[in-house]
């Protein structure tokens, strides 16, 4: 019997004639019309993503806050109600256990967004750790999440939602209502566009996506896949877990070091992680551009002038805005930086790269 789930949307994905895989233990969609046409619809006007497989854990008690500062490196203390934070949990010796989205619900109540092929596990780290008058609860069947993204999303969907979307700002959130049902209206995204992460009743999902496409037809809204929502992401420099960080990683080696704020007291994997901030590490991640004919894939060995390993590619891919291949790996730290020329490993060839500044791509603001 099959372990694989499918998200409250999976027949409206079928019905939209979306291509299905087994994606972090869910058959998800990676493409319908095509990932460049969804790339590009996103990047000009705007896409419709279901990121139903997303967990979510909720925090409750006297002592949330405490938790979540003992969690995360992050300073949870600085958000406010109706405020959202990146921020990430690690290990004892700073390996990242996941990158997360933390939503202050209230004073005494925080809503954990974490990634789908983690939830599990996050859950069992939260609950192990648990310390005072706090209480865990996973919520992530209560739960169906879209994303809509793009420079068109705020006007497609102030036809949808009775909100008036220009006093939600860039990682904030209101907390609504839609089909009688309480529904997350969030200005987050992860394709660095403009847009909104809608969590809903699951019982909603399809009807609001019908209603997102139908209220976005001559602005020429599409539903969009796991083939573009990646492309997107690295192009604006994002980190896939499982791809560019995991446990065997720090915020530190995967430049996330901003994040990191030791001042705040305790929580787990300071020590190790205020020891790298110090010491430095051996490897960083990089981004870079390929200046040769090829794509960089996961995978794929990084070489220095001489031939020599230095590191790997974590993510890679053609740039439907830019026209030309991408990527992110680790590489000896003394090659982390900008400007840098390195080689790929594609196939028995070597083609030349340059390392650069993330991100590749910057939306007009």
């Amino acid at each position: 019997m099959s372990d694989i789930r499918q998200t409250p949307l999976h027949n409206w994905h079928v019905r939209q004639g979306g291509r299905m895989v087994d994606f972090a233990g869910w058959r998800m969609p990676v493409q319908y019309s095509g990932l460049m046409d969804e790339h590009v619809a996103v990047r000009g006007r705007a896409g419709l993503f279901d990121v139903s497989h997303m967990g979510e854990i909720r925090l409750r008690g006297n002592d949330a806050l405490a938790m979540v500062q003992r969690l995360t490196v992050n300073d949870a203390s600085i958000i406010e109600d109706g405020q959202a934070q990146y921020t990430a949990m690690v290990n004892d010796e700073g390996g990242i256990i996941d990158d997360l989205l933390v939503y202050r619900m209230a004073a005494d109540e925080y809503l954990l967004v974490v990634n789908a092929g983690t939830t599990a596990k996050d859950y069992q780290w939260i609950e192990s750790h648990l310390q005072g008058d706090v209480t865990i609860a996973n919520e992530s069947d209560d739960w169906a999440q879209v994303a809509l993204q793009g420079p068109a999303a705020a006007a497609v969907l102030s036809r949808v939602v009775e909100l008036d979307l220009a006093t939600i700002g860039y990682y904030r959130f209101v907390v609504h209502q839609y089909g009688g049902q309480p529904a997350i209206i969030s200005r987050t995204g992860y394709t660095g566009e403009d847009g909104f992460e809608i969590y809903l009743a699951p019982a909603q999902a399809t009807e609001f996506a019908d209603a997102i496409l139908e209220a976005g037809h001559d602005d020429g809204v599409i539903p969009a896949g796991l083939g573009a929502r990646d492309t997107l992401r690295l192009e604006a420099g994002m980190m896939l877990y499982g791809n560019d960080m995991d446990e065997n990683r720090s915020p530190i080696e995967a430049k996330l070091g901003w994040i990191v704020k030791p001042d705040k007291g305790d929580f787990i994997g300071r020590d190790a992680l205020v020891r790298q901030k110090t010491e430095g590490t051996a490897e960083r991640i990089v981004a870079f551009k390929a200046v040769g004919r090829g794509i960089p894939r996961h995978g794929y060995t990084l070489l220095d002038g001489q031939g020599n390993r230095v590191g790997e590619v974590t993510s890679g891919t053609f740039s439907p805005t830019l026209k030309e291949g991408i990527g992110m790996g680790y590489v000896e730290t003394a090659l982390a930086s900008a400007e840098i020329q390195i080689f790929i490993e594609m196939r028995g060839k070597s083609v030349e790269a340059r390392t650069v500044k993330p991100p590749f791509y910057r939306r007009q603001q």
